[in-house]
């Protein structure tokens, strides 16, 4: 199957190198750690390597070819020193790559750390807009790009650059005749390779997009395989995928093509540069300008000068690779969380049950249209409230906005006379919870799951909650009680016992203001009535708001909020609302009596 996929170009200017290295070190400061001592390393190895050639010049010209024959004294002498500067080179350079690897996993893991709770930190919006398997690739994937850059092509480029001075320097003092002839072939190959090397920085822009498109689609079709294959879609699933690694290897191959272009037109200057300066080596030579220990040094220094330079290019590939990633990285730093913590500037929620004022509050998701229109009203603290309407009609959004997972585009949502703008994260998160429809749990055990609202409950504190919530009989019929595991996403248990275990930790949360997406949507029947009457006791003495699908839920309801195209059009008590048959709560009435003949 063939697969073409264009080239993604960038709808916005792309930062450059140079100041996307300056914010991506800034992120890092752990890489400045014990810099000079780093650095002062990396010199020692860098002057040990030139050191070689200078003592092949010095036994030739003062060992070998004296006068009267070998002075085997001064060759022993050269000999045993150069051992010893090969010794001590070899020793600073393990030193040096010890202290970076160190240093660069160190800073990474702080970089992947910083990105991870800033994507955590993002609105429910944001998260919604971008796939979250590319998410996922830029705290991970990206990240480590980054540090494979640092530990192997970061030293080698600092390395080789400091050794291209330093040889540069020598290799003048032997002759600046020769030096000006490897000059010379070398200065119109780097001006090539650093206009390719702009070509390969957008190329691989394009490998880190198409990585996270991969991972995305790779990630959705693992979590989505029970529905791909209960609609018999594995070819068209495969196909898409197929798509996205197509786009990857495509991608890959442009960069690698320009890539290697780079390093032929290095191959090419290194060719010219050793033929020059044989050629007019030996000329000198001839001359007397230049002895046989001097010529034979200078090769071994330009191969010195090759190395650095035909390396550069290489590390220069891997560079553009992290700089991409370290873009991705950045950008997703750079998105401020429209739902902020006001942190040490925030409120505390007054203590005791919350009450509930929305004020002229309106919501619209990004590009779309109003899903609530200036909502105004006021629910007294340990109120019992449901609130219903059709799908669509602005039920969810209302308890998100509510628990503070989006803001309002208008107006305010206050508790107990406190602006959720201005309360701070930590008293909210621990005196609003939300039960949500999906009930999703981590891959742990019931027990773990549940105790991830108070970790130092006890299992004895456990089983009580269970018992008190009336699931005694059900925690008894699992394999291992607290300790039976429950998948990943509690694809162990049923959606049924997913919820209950949800409903559990809610329990043991102990909010003074809980939100209850249709908690018990997902449970049947008999559950549902035992569930209802343990809810009637978990609710009482708090404020309780549920979004409700079930006629049983606004019957046990103290009030009704009825929502119809993101307004409210009805309130009051399930029995006064059912006197109008006409009305949108009576016509949702009768179509609740119908499901359940």
């Amino acid at each position: 199957m063939s697969v073409t996929v264009e080239a993604e170009r960038p709808t916005e200017k792309t930062e450059s190198t140079w100041r996307t290295l300056r914010r991506g070190l800034a992120l890092s400061p752990e890489l400045r750690t014990g810099l000079a001592g780093t650095l002062g390393l990396a010199l020692v190895y860098m002057i040990g390597r030139v050191a070689v050639p200078v003592a092949v010049q010095r036994g030739i010209d003062n060992g070998l070819t004296v006068p009267g024959g070998p002075d085997m004294g001064v060759v022993a002498t050269v000999v045993a020193a150069t051992a010893a500067v090969l010794m001590i080179t070899t020793t600073c350079g393990y030193l040096m790559m010890r202290r970076l690897f160190t240093v660069s996993e160190t800073a990474l893991a702080g970089v992947r750390t910083r990105a991870f709770r800033h994507v955590h930190d993002l609105s429910m919006l944001h998260q919604q807009s971008e796939r979250r398997g590319s998410l996922v690739s830029r705290v991970t994937s990206d990240v480590d790009q980054i540090t494979q850059f640092l530990q192997w092509g970061g030293v080698i480029l600092i390395v080789n650059l400091g050794q291209l001075v330093v040889t540069t320097i020598v290799m003048l003092a032997y002759s600046w005749q020769l030096t000006l002839v490897v000059l010379g072939a070398f200065a119109p190959a780097l001006l090539v390779i650093r206009l390719l090397q702009r070509r390969l920085a957008a190329a691989y822009g394009v490998v880190r997009q198409r990585m996270g498109t991969l991972l995305g689609t790779i990630a959705e079709s693992v979590v989505g395989a029970p529905v791909i294959r209960a609609y018999g879609i594995a070819g068209r699933t495969a196909r898409r995928l197929d798509g996205a690694i197509e786009g990857q290897r495509q991608a890959q191959q442009r960069a690698i093509r320009i890539s290697i272009m780079g390093s032929s037109v290095g191959e090419l200057a290194a060719g010219l540069a050793l033929a020059g300066v044989v050629v007019l080596g030996v000329i000198l030579g001839v001359d007397g300008s230049l002895s046989i220990g001097q010529l034979t040094a200078f090769l071994f220094l330009v191969t010195l000068f090759i190395q650095p330079v035909q390396i550069a290019t290489e590390v220069l590939n891997e560079a553009q690779n992290a700089i991409a990633g370290w873009r991705r990285v950045l950008d997703v730093l750079d998105v401020a969380p429209d739902v902020a913590d006001p942190g040490e500037q925030g409120r505390e929620l007054p203590p005791g049950p919350l009450d509930i004022r929305f004020a002229g509050v309106g919501f619209a998701y990004p590009g779309g249209p109003p899903v609530l229109h200036d909502v105004s009203l006021e629910i007294p603290a340990k109120s019992r409230v449901a609130v219903v309407g059709e799908t669509g009609s602005g039920k969810t959004t209302f308890a998100k906005l509510l628990t503070r997972l989006m803001d309002p585009t208008a107006g305010d949502v206050l508790l107990s006379g406190v602006p959720l703008r201005q309360v701070r994260f930590d008293s909210l998160r621990s005196r609003v919870v939300m039960v949500p429809q999906d009930g999703f749990l981590f891959d742990a055990t019931v027990g773990e799951n549940v105790r991830f609202a108070r970790p130092e409950l006890t299992d004895a504190e456990l089983t009580a909650a269970f018992i008190e919530l009336g699931l005694a009989d059900w925690l008894d019929g699992l394999p291992a009680g607290l300790d039976t595991p429950v998948g990943e996403r509690g694809e162990a248990l049923s959606v049924g016992e997913r919820q209950l275990v949800a409903l559990a930790r809610a329990y043991v949360a102990d909010p003074d203001l809980l939100v209850l997406d249709e908690a018990t949507s997902a449970v049947d029947p008999a559950t549902e009535v035992r569930l209802q009457r343990t809810l009637d006791a978990v609710t009482r003495g708090r404020t309780t708001l549920a979004i409700a699908h079930r006629l049983s839920t606004a019957q046990a309801a103290d009030e009704v909020i009825v929502v119809d195209r993101g307004r409210i059009v009805q309130r009051g008590p399930h029995d006064e609302l059912v006197k109008d048959p006409d009305s949108v709560y009576g016509l949702l009435y009768a179509s609740w009596l119908e499901q359940t003949r």
